[in-house]
């Protein structure tokens, strides 16, 4: 394996968590347009991917698999934390 090809085993072993965060951030600006009128789409879809891409991490650390149903589940419920601590938490 040369160096390319761990850049692409890398990016896709994070292309999950990233493409999970990004999709929320702009789901959760969208359904909850007033409540998040002061907070900035970048912050919530970093601070999703940000906790998705750790709990993949750590369920492929646990685990030692990649793609464990425990996983995704464990993605989605950071996901939901970091975007609830990056929108709603009181300031």
């Amino acid at each position: 394996m040369d160096l390319l090809d761990a850049v692409w085993h890398l990016l896709n072993l994070v292309a999950p968590g990233i493409g999970l965060g990004l999709i929320a951030g702009g789901l959760a600006k969208l359904l909850w347009r007033r409540e998040l009128a002061g907070v900035r789409w970048q912050r919530l879809a970093g601070w999703a991917a940000g906790a998705s891409t750790f709990a993949l991490l750590a369920g492929l650390v646990i685990t030692g698999r990649d793609g464990r149903m425990g996983t995704y589940g464990a993605m989605v419920l950071a996901c939901a934390a970091a975007l609830w601590w990056a929108g709603f938490r009181r300031r």
